[in-house]
């Protein structure tokens, strides 16, 4: 069947829905990753219904044609990248809040939903969507369920994978299957839904979560800022209050190129050296606060707490303009890997060698409270070099070396695949591919990502 049968198809079932237009196609050809795809998709679907989603993937099994599962595109590793032959299906407007119960502190939405504005929505019952990756303003929450997104937050109140209890998912032939539970405890059969967390569009098509909330956070908070002259001194201190047995709600490090790079960005002073920003909030933040100054200091970081509020959000604001003030300087490829907490000093020693035998600048932030590292490489033009993906290649494997992964949350996508064997094995890899023909048998889903 030609392209064009295929469209008609779609036009026929979903009307207006469909969009052949230029400039649809063109936007779903990348996303934040920088990566572009070698041309145009057939066909942008936007999917407004249950209903819209399974006939697409009806008309796709027919007619063997690849499906993308698309939301806000704002991935990092091209996991949503479409390309020649390929339907784009958007769940973008697919964007409601379907139920908030305040007794079992769940909420039931739909996939578009902002997580900014869901947690908006959620404020006036006094809940709260924990998951808080630093796109929070506009990423989707289908997007941070594909790929378990972590975030600011997560050392304390975990990833996306602990704040969903159930899904709605359509299967590649058109099914309809709901996953999981609305209660807080559910061991009947095997986890599907955990298995869909972090698939990032290889096995279903998520059309609906049930997430557990959380009751808003009030109360005192202590926010410490820290410079250090290196950024392995940060490290250190980092992984101190981690073994010191310290949870802070928030542990943010910032080497000193990125943080050169976040004060052009804001036109603001740069504080010379690495920075570690803390924030402990609820009963006994202040004295939590206190021991972690103490800690800190006696590492040789240059210290101050405090309890203000605005003061705390004006310093986490400046971390998440780390990925703008990136973009400004290139194309950058933004990466992610996780190593244990113990390990941080000696992963960022490996970027700092790397650095040096490339003759090359890595920016690099970290969720410390978690080990989780954002390397960043800024080139010139659409394609990255092969000198940086050389490099990169170094980064991956020094990650795994350390007992760490290749990616903490933001996936395997396109950009990682070459790497995946190093860190699953042969034996693992293989079961993986079996699990996903058995969701995904004539392999439409998604079709050249993560396997």
């Amino acid at each position: 069947m030609t392209a064009t049968d295929v469209e008609a198809r779609l036009v026929a079932a979903l009307g207006n829905a469909v969009s052949v237009e230029r400039a649809a196609l063109d936007e779903a050809m990348s996303d934040k990753s920088g990566h572009v795809s070698s041309g145009r998709p057939l066909a942008v679907v936007t999917a407004r219904t249950i209903e819209d989603v399974q006939a697409v993937m009806r008309i796709a099994t027919e007619t063997r044609t690849p499906v993308v599962t698309r939301g806000a595109g704002t991935g990092l590793a091209g996991g949503a990248i479409a390309g020649p032959g390929e339907i784009v299906l958007s769940t973008l407007a697919m964007d409601g809040l379907l139920e908030v119960s305040v007794d079992d502190e769940l909420a039931v939405v739909q996939p578009g939903i902002i997580n900014a504005g869901l947690n908006a929505m959620l404020e006036q019952h006094g809940l709260w969507f924990a998951p808080d990756p630093a796109s929070r303003a506009i990423s989707s929450v289908g997007g941070n369920i594909a790929t378990n997104a972590g975030g600011l937050l997560c050392a304390k109140y975990g990833v996306t994978r602990e704040a969903v209890l159930g899904l709605k998912v359509v299967l590649a032939d058109g099914r309809l299957i709901e996953l999981g539970h609305r209660t807080v405890k559910g061991v009947t059969g095997l986890d599907f839904t955990a298995l869909m967390i972090g698939s990032e569009g290889t096995l279903g098509v998520i059309v609906e979560a049930t997430l557990k909330l959380r009751p808003v956070v009030t109360g005192p908070v202590a926010v410490i800022a820290a410079t250090f002259p290196g950024v392995e001194a940060a490290a250190r201190a980092s992984a101190a209050v981690s073994a010191s047995g310290l949870r802070p709600a928030i542990m943010e490090l910032i080497g000193e190129s990125a943080m050169a790079g976040i004060s052009r960005y804001l036109g603001s002073d740069h504080p010379a050296g690495s920075q570690l920003i803390l924030q402990f909030d609820g009963p006994g933040a202040d004295v939590e606060g206190d021991a972690a100054l103490q800690v800190i200091r006696s590492l040789g970081g240059d210290a101050q707490l405090s309890t203000d509020r605005v003061a705390g959000e004006a310093l986490f604001a400046a971390r998440r303009a780390f990925h703008p003030a990136m973009e400004q300087l290139g194309t950058v490829l933004i990466e992610d890997v996780c190593v244990p907490r113990s390990q941080l000093p000696a992963m960022f020693a490996a970027i700092g060698q790397i650095e040096e035998r490339y003759g090359i600048s890595i920016p690099t932030v970290a969720h410390a409270g978690d080990g989780n590292l954002h390397p960043n490489f800024v080139y010139e033009g659409r394609e990255v070099p092969e000198a940086i993906w050389a490099a990169a290649d170094e980064l991956f494997l020094a990650a795994l070396r350390l007992g760490g992964t290749l990616t903490g949350e933001h996936g395997i996508g396109l950009l990682k695949r070459r790497w995946l064997r190093d860190e699953l094995g042969d034996d693992q890899l293989d079961l993986q591919r079996q699990v996903k023909a058995v969701f995904d048998p004539l392999g439409i889903l998604n079709p050249g990502k993560v396997y």
